[in-house]
C-alpha cells in the first residue's frame, strides 16, 4: 500500500493493522486530525484489512470488488443523506442514521467474521443520534467494529470520545511533506510557497496547486492591497468575495495573510493588535457563512476593519 499512501498515512494504517492483529484494537475507534490528511482513506484500507481476514485469495478478491463499488454487505459508511424534499444534503447526521447503524451491527455477517461501519464526518452526528450511538458504543459485539472519522472531534461528547480508541493524524515533518509534494509533480518551489501557505498542510497544499487555491490567494492579496491603499471599496469588494463558491477560501487566505502581517517583523504594537482581532475577525466571519446570514454583510464589515487595520503609509517629505 506504500505506493498509494503517503507516509503520514502508511504510518497510522500500519500501526492499526499491528493493533488489530495482536488483538489491542477494541470495538470503537476514532480517526480525528486535520481534514483533508486520508483519515477515511486509511478508514477504507482498514476495513477490508478486517474483512479479508481468514479469507482466501477468491474471497479478498470478491471483497475488494464489493468494497470499491461500494455494496459489500458487512461495510457501511455513514455520511450526509437528502433531507426530506431531496433537493440537498442535510448537514447533520441524524437518530434514524444511528438506529440503522445498530441494526446492522446486530445482524450476523454474510461474508467471514466481521462488519465493520464508518461515520464521516463524525462531528455532525446531532445531539440525539449522539445519544443513540452511545449505547451502541457500550454494547459491543464480537467482530464488530465502529470507526469515526473527525476532524473536530472536541465536538464529540466526552461520553463518545472515551469509549473509543483514537487513531491520530498529524501533519507530517516539513522535509517529508515536501518530498511527497514533489513526488505528485509539484516544483520544489511552488511546493514550499503552497506548504507554508497551508501552514504544513500537504494534502491542502496539494490540493491548491492542484486547483485555483494558490491563484486566489496572490488575487486576495492584492486586493487586501488595494482595499488598504483606498482603490478598491469594502463594499465592491465583499460583493466580489461573496458572489462564488470560494467565499470561504478567500476568508481563509485573508485571515492567514493577516497573520503573517501580524508576526513578519510588525514592531508597532497598534498595529500588531489590530492585525490580531482582524485575523479573530475573519474567523468568525467563516463561521457566519455556515448560517443564513448575508455573506456579503458580513464581508462589508470585516473588510472595513481591514481598511482600519493597515491605513497607507504617509508619504511624508521628499528630499
Amino acid at each position: 500500500m506504500s505506493d498509494v499512501f503517503a507516509p503520514w498515512q502508511q504510518r497510522a494504517h500500519d500501526q492499526t493493522v499491528a493493533a488489530l492483529d495482536a488483538g489491542r484494537l477494541g470495538h470503537g475507534l476514532l480517526l480525528c486530525g486535520p481534514a483533508g490528511m486520508g483519515k477515511r482513506a486509511v478508514a477504507m484500507a482498514l476495513a477490508r484489512h478486517v474483512l479479508d481476514t481468514g479469507m482466501d485469495a477468491a474471497g479478498r478478491t470478491r471483497n475488494a470488488q464489493l468494497i470499491a463499488a461500494g455494496t459489500h454487505p458487512d461495510l457501511q459508511v455513514v455520511s450526509f443523506i437528502p433531507n426530506k424534499t431531496g433537493d440537498k444534503l442535510r448537514t447533520e447526521i441524524v437518530i434514524e442514521q444511528v438506529r440503522e447503524i445498530s441494526q446492522k451491527l446486530a445482524l450476523t455477517p454474510q461474508y467471514g467474521a466481521a462488519q465493520v461501519v464508518i461515520v464521516d464526518p463524525a462531528d455532525a452526528i446531532n445531539r440525539a443520534a449522539c445519544n443513540a450511538l452511545l449505547k451502541t458504543l457500550e454494547e459491543p459485539a464480537p467482530g464488530r467494529y465502529l470507526w469515526l472519522v473527525s476532524a473536530d472531534p472536541a465536538r464529540l461528547p466526552q461520553t463518545i470520545r472515551s469509549r473509543c480508541q483514537r487513531l491520530e493524524f498529524r501533519l507530517p515533518p516539513r522535509e517529508e511533506a515536501l518530498a511527497w509534494l514533489q513526488r505528485q509533480g509539484h516544483a520544489e518551489g511552488a511546493a514550499r510557497e503552497a506548504l507554508d501557505a497551508a501552514r504544513g498542510h500537504p494534502g491542502l497544499a496539494d490540493r491548491w496547486l492542484q486547483g485555483e487555491g494558490m491563484a486566489l490567494r496572490r488575487q486576495v492579496a492584492e486586493e487586501l492591497d488595494r482595499l488598504a491603499g483606498g482603490r478598491v471599496g469594502a463594499v465592491e469588494l465583499a460583493q466580489r468575495w461573496s458572489g462564488d463558491e470560494h467565499a470561504d477560501l478567500r476568508l481563509r487566505h485573508a485571515a492567514d495573510l493577516a497573520l503573517h502581517r501580524a508576526t513578519d517583523g510588525l514592531t508597532d504594537p497598534g498595529r500588531l493588535h489590530k492585525l490580531a482581532a482582524w485575523f479573530d475577525a475573519a474567523n468568525r466571519t467563516r463561521d457566519l457563512l455556515r448560517t443564513t446570514v448575508r455573506a456579503d454583510l458580513a464581508m462589508v464589515e470585516l473588510l472595513l476593519g481591514w481598511a482600519a487595520a493597515n491605513p497607507p503609509p504617509s508619504k511624508g517629505n521628499n528630499r
